[in-house]
């Protein structure tokens, strides 16, 4: 009868094993049990395994049972969080949000509300707006203003009071500080429309009007 030494360890016999099979293949606990008791039966009985050697191995036993509990529970975690998120997802579909961005499509028939990070307090604030060639069409003087969101209004009009025509427009913040134009941290946070949500992937992503897909974390605030 063939023997097995006491000083080797199951997992040691499961390793030689390994050499012989495939590389993907994974030590489970109903694998883990038959090699010790395979071990057991086929032992030396002049070199018997020691009590400190057994525990040890049943020790190991536990700790792969343990992992592999421990591998469905988080498992199970994340599909839960998963649904979660795509429900919470959906629910945006039609809602607008704030994100942090330079662009938006406006209707100009209504006064356009937004806001823009000021990262330290500055004397002269102010938003260019642009239509879709890049042309300067409007300015929003701010004024001084303490550092933290600063909210703007956009009447839809150009700098000569004439309406503008709905569409997609660009805003950008600046601000006298220091002898810089633009000091860094200053960005615009404008609302969109949520036209569907992207489901898969590491991250749901918003498709947004005049936009296109943002990732949820970026979303600041939910509105109706």
């Amino acid at each position: 009868m063939s023997t097995v030494s006491g000083t080797s360890s199951v997992l040691d016999q499961y390793q030689m094993q390994q050499g012989s099979t495939t590389q993907n293949k994974e030590l489970g606990k109903n694998e883990f049990l038959n090699l010790l008791v395979a071990q057991l039966n086929n032992q030396n009985p002049l070199e018997p395994q020691g009590n400190g050697e057994f525990i040890a191995q049943l020790a190991q036993f536990s700790q792969v049972e343990g992992i592999e509990k421990l591998n469905t529970s988080m498992s199970s975690l994340l599909t839960g969080y998963q649904s979660s998120q795509a429900l919470q997802a959906s629910s945006l579909v039609g809602r607008k949000v704030i994100v942090p961005t330079d662009k938006a499509v406006v209707d100009t028939s209504e006064s356009f509300k937004a806001s823009l990070v000021l990262p330290t307090s500055s004397s002269n604030v102010y938003v260019n707006v642009y239509d879709s060639a890049g042309a300067v069409v409007s300015r929003v003087n701010l004024g001084e203003q303490k550092a933290g969101n600063v909210s703007f209004i956009w009447d839809g009009k150009d700098s000569s009071g004439n309406l503008m025509p709905p569409g997609t427009y660009k805003f950008e913040a600046q601000a006298t500080y220091e002898g810089e134009a633009k000091p860094k941290g200053l960005y615009t946070l404008l609302p969109a429309n949520v036209d569907s949500v992207v489901l898969g992937g590491s991250e749901l992503m918003l498709n947004l009007a005049g936009l296109g897909s943002v990732p949820l974390s970026q979303v600041q605030v939910i509105g109706q």
